[in-house]
């Protein structure tokens, strides 16, 4: 079987290591521990791996993150991945820092790359991996905090987490989403 994993981020030197860019930051962690390496080719990087009997195609879009959803698509088609084996990994601001929630459907939660996403596939039905950020900033500084880097207290337990979050990818691979999000969900 075949299965996407979509981590969500903005292209460019001055995103990386922000907390709106957990989904690369997730993607690359599991790459380099799998020992392979992502591949520039069209709408994003690409990393293709095996987990026991699954396959696995690792996409990072290079679309910028309102328009993941043309990437999601494309890829999709491309290598013929049924919906239910699409998870995407992105953050929220509505979770606590480092906190994993799964979910199979839902609303985008006011995430732009998940807004998009949904209306190029026509559907919410799709896994995501949400990766709590936390939400402390000063109204109206929404934007500012997610575009900025995690603090030194957040970045000591980000591997940590991350981990977590990998191994909850996984889980989804091999045992389904349901023994995924009773195994990970707040863990």
């Amino acid at each position: 079987m075949k299965y996407l994993i979509v981590g969500l981020g903005n292209i460019g030197d001055e995103y990386q290591g922000t907390r709106h860019n957990i989904g690369f930051t997730v993607l690359d962690a599991l790459a380099k521990a799998s020992n392979i390496v992502f591949t520039t080719q069209r709408y994003g990087d690409v990393a293709e791996m095996r987990l026991k009997n699954q396959q696995l195609v690792l996409l990072k879009p290079s679309t910028y993150m309102n328009l993941s959803g043309e990437a999601v698509r494309y890829w999709v088609n491309k290598e013929n991945i049924d919906l239910d084996h699409l998870l995407v990994v992105v953050d929220d601001i509505a979770l606590p820092f480092g906190t994993i929630r799964l979910r199979g459907k839902g609303a985008d939660g006011g995430h732009n790359g998940l807004k998009n996403i949904t209306a190029m596939l026509g559907t919410n039905a799709y896994a995501r991996l949400r990766f709590g950020m936390g939400n402390n900033f000063p109204r109206g500084m929404q934007i500012d905090y997610v575009l900025g880097h995690p603090s030194d207290e957040e970045l000591a337990i980000l591997p940590e987490r991350v981990a977590v979050a990998i191994e909850a990818i996984k889980a989804f691979c091999l045992s389904g989403l349901s023994f995924a999000m009773t195994n990970y969900n707040n863990k």
